[in-house]
């Protein structure tokens, strides 16, 4: 039994058999441990693609066999073969790779993993553009890319993508957009600059295969430098969309000029009636304050009622206290519940012991049903490293090493759940900048964008420090109430300066997992390609676990 590799899928071949009819493949998900074969495919030919159903690190250990089959019965199995994952992981660059395009500065997937969106905001001079690609089978392929209507260079359009569950809708914020429009637009408003900065999002939605411009959406109060658009998240349903602005500064009424709310940062909800969009809320922290950066980083429940924000330069230094400004970007994550139309402020979350500096609610996840909450904190400079239930003593050891906290919601109330550090926590590794969370929030996914090890592949030498900035993501899982580290993951061509993990997306089922690098260096395009070639500085590429 032969394999060869594809995106995320095995190839296997073998001679055939006298006689046989027929032939069986086998997958051992443990290769020694207890688990035991399951068939994975037949066929009457000598060959049978299999996609691997599940994170590519489940089957580090798999073993495969083959049975030739007639109506008599079958054969013995073959000798099992154990296969190489890392040379099944997907690598996805542009299909015209262009040195800064960026490719892989944001990612989003599909509900089931088989619809994978690309920001690459700086292609064409920062214009930007976004590449959708789909799978078929056990096959992968780009379908699409989208790019501005209006585009301008600097508009850095893909910077924020979100797609629905099902794929088909999209949205791409652009928060360098310039026009002075407010509010949503079925057809696009005559292109002008009267707003510098001010920021959009476009909305497409997808019919068979082709994407068509659903909407252009500004805010109720778009002013210049607001920034919105930069980050972006969309419902299951893709009905509800939230939208980032973390420039922003509007007072609690959304009225510019008041000089306390400069940079106090705005998210912004817009719900979907049929083809028809119209903002819904304009949402401001309880103590917004200037330069907190409310808005930095957005999540949505499943059902789009439940939205966490995040506001990673907050100042405050207790819960208890929200007016206080004593620590400088300790940070602070915002929780908004919607009931019937209308949306109103949940609960405000500090780190248990805030520090200044620590960027609590750099990120936020939250799991499909709302009730799972993880807040990254790329500032902690503890040495410790594992998963926590109660967090160890503060100390400054290993400085921006990064953190992130695990929340749960019942009846409306929240509470800590864990605190996780890397297996390999080192300063200045930033764990967590960014996350992701399958939609049942069992499954985490935390990079360590600055992760500095060379190791390739999967669990390698986490000890390693000869590649700077070469980035790497974990993996945690969640059982019983109880989390712990999974996987550490690396590049298949782990390079210096890559920042592997930049951003991460994971499908909603916890199958797929996607990796942003927008660093690397590749100047090869398409699904697959050459992944030793350095000639494209900062083209960018996408991974698939």
């Amino acid at each position: 039994l032969g394999i060869g590799y594809g995106t995320k899928a095995l190839i296997f071949s073998w001679t055939s058999a006298p006689g046989a009819t027929s032939y069986t493949v086998y997958e051992d998900p443990d290769g020694a441990g207890p688990l035991t074969p399951v068939q994975i495919g037949s066929t009457a030919t000598t060959g049978l693609t299999y996609a691997v159903p599940v994170l590519l690190h489940l089957r580090l250990n798999a073993t495969y066999t083959v049975q030739a089959c007639n109506a008599g019965g079958c054969s013995a199995p073959s000798t099992s073969v154990a296969a190489d994952m890392v040379r099944a992981i997907g690598y996805f660059k542009a299909s015209a790779t262009t040195a800064e395009g960026r490719f892989g500065n944001r990612v989003a997937l599909s509900s089931n993993g088989t619809t994978l969106a690309v920001g690459a905001y700086g292609e064409g001079g920062n214009t930007g553009a976004v590449y959708v690609f789909t799978k078929s089978g056990a096959t992968w392929s780009q379908q699409a890319r989208i790019a501005a209507p209006n585009g301008e260079a600097n508009d850095y359009f893909g910077n924020a993508v979100a797609l629905s569950a099902d794929g088909n809708t999209l949205a791409i914020g652009a928060d360098g957009e310039s026009s002075d429009q407010k509010g949503t637009f079925a057809t696009m408003p005559a292109t002008n600059n009267l707003a510098s900065n001010s920021g959009a999002v476009y909305v497409y939605s997808r019919t068979g295969a082709v994407w068509s411009q659903q909407a252009f959406i500004k805010a109720s109060n778009a002013d210049a430098d607001d920034l919105f658009g930069s980050f972006v998240a969309l419902s299951n349903d893709g009905n509800t969309l939230a939208v980032g602005a973390y420039n922003e500064d509007g007072d609690l009424t959304g009225t510019h000029g008041n000089a306390a709310y400069a940079a106090s940062g705005a998210a912004y909800v817009f719900a979907r009636t049929g083809t028809s969009w119209a903002q819904q809320s304009y949402l401001k922290a309880s103590n917004a304050g200037a330069g907190d950066f409310f808005g930095i980083y957005l999540s949505l429940s499943g059902a789009g009622d439940t939205l966490a924000v995040g506001a990673f330069f907050e100042r405050s230094a207790l819960a208890s206290d929200p007016a206080d400004d004593a620590l400088t970007n300790a940070g602070a994550a915002y929780v908004f519940q919607r009931n019937a139309g209308a949306w109103s402020q949940q609960a405000y979350l500090k780190a248990p012991s805030p520090q200044a500096q620590d960027r609590f609610g750099v990120s936020v996840i939250l799991s499909g049903d709302g009730n799972t909450l993880a807040v990254g904190m790329d500032g902690d400079s503890s040495n410790y490293t594992g998963t926590f239930v109660v967090p160890p003593p503060r100390n400054t050891l290993a400085l921006n090493s990064g953190a992130v906290f695990v929340f749960i919601r019942a009846g409306g109330v929240w509470q800590s759940q864990a605190y996780l550090k890397a297996s390999n926590t080192r300063t200045p590794h930033r764990f967590g900048n960014n996350l992701a969370m399958s939609s049942d929030g069992n499954t985490l996914v935390v990079p360590s964008y600055r992760d500095d090890s060379n190791a390739r592949g999967f669990n390698g030498d986490q000890a390693n420090t000869a590649a700077a900035d070469a980035g790497a993501v974990l993996v945690f899982r969640r059982s019983a109430g109880t989390w712990a580290q999974q996987a550490y993951l690396k590049a298949p061509n782990t390079g210096a300066g890559d920042r592997f993990g930049g951003r991460v997306a994971i499908s909603g089922d916890g199958t797929t997992l996607a990796v942003g690098a927008s660093t690397e260096d590749s100047g090869s395009t398409g699904v697959g390609g050459n992944q030793s070639d350095e000639s494209s500085t900062n083209a960018g590429a996408v991974y698939l676990y």
